[in-house]
C-alpha cells in the first residue's frame, strides 16, 4: 500500500487510475488510506460496508473510498389499487429525519383501513431537449418545420441506438435564433436518461445535417432535468401519476384526531393558497420527503427529487367525508439501470416486487411509480392530519426532533 500512496502523493499516480493497477476492493482501500492521511481524518465507518464494489466502481461511482450508510425504515402495509401495482406493500424509506417514517406509517394505516389508494399513471415519457443555433428567425422556423414534418426519420435515428427505448414525439420551441427540440421516449423499465441522451445525440446530428442548424448542446434545459420547471409541471416528465383515497369522518377522527372540515381548510390555506402566495411549483405538504426516502432506498437518482416534489395535493368534500388525492406530474423512476443494481437498493426494490425488468417491459417501473405515488399520499394525509390536530411539534419532540 505504501508504494501506491507515495505515487499518489508525488502525482505519478492519479486517484482515478488506481483500479487500473489494483483489484477494486484494494483500490478503494488504498484511496481511502490516502485521503485519511491527506485530511488527518480516520474513516473506519465509511470503509465498512456490505455492497459489492466490482460492479459499483465500473457503473455507479468514481474515486470510491467507501459508503455512507443511511438508515432504512419501513412504513406499511400500504394497500395499493393500481393498474400495475396491486396489494399491500411495505415501503422502504432511507432517511435521517426522525418522525418521517412514523408519519408515513400513520398515513399507510389510514389508507389501508379506508380500503386502499386508487392509483393511475396518466402518461409516461422521458425527455431530452437539445438546443440548436440558427442564422436568423426565418432559419429557426424552417428548422422547427423540418422537425415537425420528419417524424419518421427522427424515429428511425433515435431507435437505432436502443433495443428497448421507443420514440414517442418531438416538440419544438423557438427563442430568437435558438431552437429547442424536446424529444420524448418510452424507456420501459429504465428511468432512461442515459438511453434518451444517446438517442438524442443521434437525432441532433440528423437535424443538424438536414437543416443546417448548429447543435449547440445536447441538453438545452427544456427537458427539464433535475430543476424545477413549469414545463414538467404542465406537460409531465417520466411518470405522471395520480393517487386518491376516500376517507370517512369516522376514520379521520379515529386516526387523525381531527375532522373533515378542518382537514379541508388546512389543505386549502396551506397547500393551495400558501403555495400560490409563495409562487411555489409544489402545492403539497411534504411530497419531497417521501420521494427522497424511497429514491435513496431504491437506487433512484436522488437529484430527481426536485421533480418529484412538484406534487399537487387536493381535498374534496364528499358525502360522509373527504376525497384526498395527490397528483405528481414528473416522477422519473426505473427498476433497471443506475443504482437499482446495487445490492442494498436492489433488495428494497425486491421487497416491493418490482426489481429488474417487468413482463411486459415497463410494467415494473410503472408499478413502482404507482407505489411511490400512494406512499406520497400517505405522507400527505399524515402531515395534514398532524397540522389540523396541532400535533406536529409534539410528534417531532417525542421522536427526538425537538
Amino acid at each position: 500500500m505504501d508504494e501506491y500512496i507515495e505515487r499518489l502523493k508525488d502525482g505519478s499516480l492519479k486517484l482515478y487510475a488506481l483500479e487500473r493497477e489494483l483489484p477494486p476492493e484494494e483500490a478503494v482501500r488504498v484511496r481511502r488510506a490516502f485521503i485519511e492521511g491527506e485530511t488527518g481524518t480516520p474513516l473506519p465507518a465509511i470503509g465498512s460496508f456490505t455492497i459489492g464494489i466490482d460492479r459499483v466502481v465500473k457503473r455507479n461511482i468514481e474515486n470510491m473510498i467507501g459508503a455512507v450508510q443511511v438508515p432504512v425504515g419501513v412504513a406499511g402495509p400500504l394497500m395499493v389499487h393500481g393498474e400495475y401495482a396491486s396489494g399491500p406493500y411495505y415501503i422502504p424509506l432511507a432517511t435521517t429525519e426522525g418522525a418521517l417514517v412514523a408519519s408515513v406509517n400513520r398515513g399507510c394505516s389510514l389508507i389501508t383501513r379506508a380500503g386502499g389508494a386508487d392509483v393511475r399513471i396518466m402518461r409516461d415519457g422521458m425527455t431530452r431537449a437539445p438546443v440548436f443555433a440558427t442564422r436568423d428567425i426565418i432559419h429557426a422556423k424552417e428548422t422547427a418545420d423540418w422537425v415537425e414534418t420528419h417524424t419518421a426519420e427522427i424515429r428511425e435515428a433515435a431507435e437505432s441506438t436502443t433495443k428497448h427505448g421507443e420514440f414517442l414525439k418531438a416538440t419544438t420551441y423557438i427563442a430568437g435564433t435558438s431552437v429547442f427540440v424536446r424529444l420524448e421516449f418510452d424507456t420501459k423499465d429504465a428511468m432512461g436518461m442515459n438511453m434518451v441522451t444517446i438517442a438524442s445525440q443521434k437525432v441532433g446530428e440528423l437535424i443538424e445535417r438536414e437543416t443546417g442548424a448548429r447543435l449547440v448542446s445536447l441538453s438545452g434545459n427544456m427537458c427539464t432535468d433535475k430543476k424545477p420547471a413549469a414545463i414538467n409541471l404542465v406537460q409531465g416528465r417520466g411518470k405522471t401519476v395520480v393517487a386518491g383515497v376516500r376517507l370517512s369522518e369516522t376514520l379521520i377522527a379515529d386516526l387523525l384526531k381531527t375532522d373533515a372540515e378542518t382537514l379541508l381548510e388546512v389543505n386549502y390555506r396551506k397547500n393551495l393558497v400558501g403555495s400560490a402566495r409563495a409562487a411555489s411549483f409544489g402545492f403539497n405538504a411534504q411530497a419531497a420527503n417521501v420521494v427522497a426516502g424511497i429514491f435513496i432506498a431504491c437506487g433512484q437518482d436522488a437529484a430527481h427529487v426536485v421533480e418529484g416534489s412538484t406534487a399537487i395535493t387536493t381535498v374534496d368534500r364528499v358525502e360522509g367525508g373527504v376525497y384526498v388525492s395527490v397528483s405528481i406530474p414528473s416522477l422519473p423512476v426505473g427498476t433497471v439501470g443506475g443504482g437499482t443494481g446495487v445490492e442494498t437498493q436492489h433488495e428494497c426494490l425486491a421487497m416491493l416486487g418490482v426489481a429488474g425488468g417487468g413482463d411486459p417491459p415497463g410494467a415494473n417501473a410503472k408499478a413502482f411509480g404507482e407505489i411511490v405515488a400512494a406512499a406520497v399520499l400517505a405522507g400527505e394525509l399524515s402531515l395534514l392530519g398532524a397540522l389540523a390536530a396541532q400535533h406536529l411539534a409534539r410528534a417531532h419532540q417525542n421522536l427526538g426532533r425537538g
